[in-house]
């Protein structure tokens, strides 16, 4: 999935010293979103058999980020960033939520976003809007904004992010170890990368996702018996 770069939009993709420890410490581990409490429907696909090692891991990851959530984020992201006023960026968020598949998907987005808001506002003193509705890419990209980081690496550093909370869900749920879930991660660096650039040359009107496997899960998951995550 190779993209070109328009010598417009390339700019907006320059890390900045100022930035780099920002986007570090907003999408660590570390930073309290509840990231750990969700599996994005990943837990289904292990029970059903459709992910059972690092391979068939690696594939699921990949179309989550070209066809599924990571696409549909980054763009949400980028949108966010570039809100022209608070009625924009209420729209956006609104829009967001809209867009999640299942109940579970949709508290995912949610829940992340809302901690996320919060903190940042008592940390930074950032006005974030305290929306009902504000899923994580969309806090993500308006925090971005404020703090003046180039929305390029918020969006690479975002999937990536987000990648690694699905391989650490999934040492949780099978027996993949820490170096198997490392090489998945370093496997799909380079699709964040390029889905990345294509979200900076993206708009709403080119939001759509084609991954309804995994959209399927996720609404399965609902009912999953027992189950540790929460979508």
């Amino acid at each position: 999935m190779a993209t070109t770069i328009h010598p417009a939009i390339r700019t907006r993709m320059t890390m900045t010293t100022d930035g780099l420890l920002t986007l570090q410490q907003w999408l660590s581990p570390a930073y309290p979103v509840g990231a750990f409490a969700w599996s994005h429907g990943l837990e289904q696909a292990i029970a059903d058999g459709q992910v059972r090692d690092a391979d068939s891991l690696c594939d699921w990851l990949e179309v989550v980020l070209a066809h599924g959530a990571g696409r549909s984020d980054a763009i949400l992201l980028v949108a966010a960033h570039d809100a022209a006023d608070a009625a924009a960026l209420a729209g956006i968020a609104e829009l967001a939520a809209a867009l999640a598949p299942s109940a579970g998907r949709r508290a995912e987005a949610l829940a992340q976003g809302a901690a996320f808001a919060a903190t940042t506002r008592d940390v930074w003193g950032y006005d974030l809007p305290d929306l009902p509705d504000m899923a994580y890419p969309v806090a993500v990209g308006r925090a971005a904004a404020l703090a003046g980081v180039p929305v390029g690496d918020v969006v690479q550093a975002y999937l990536l992010a987000f990648v690694t909370s699905l391989a650490q869900a999934a040492q949780r749920l099978m027996p993949l170890g820490q170096t198997g879930a490392h090489r998945v991660i370093r496997a799909l660096a380079p699709l964040c990368a390029d889905v990345a650039r294509a979200a900076l040359a993206a708009t709403p009107d080119d939001l759509g996702s084609a991954a309804f496997a995994i959209d399927i899960a996720a609404m399965r998951h609902e009912v999953l018996a027992p189950r540790i995550f929460r979508s």
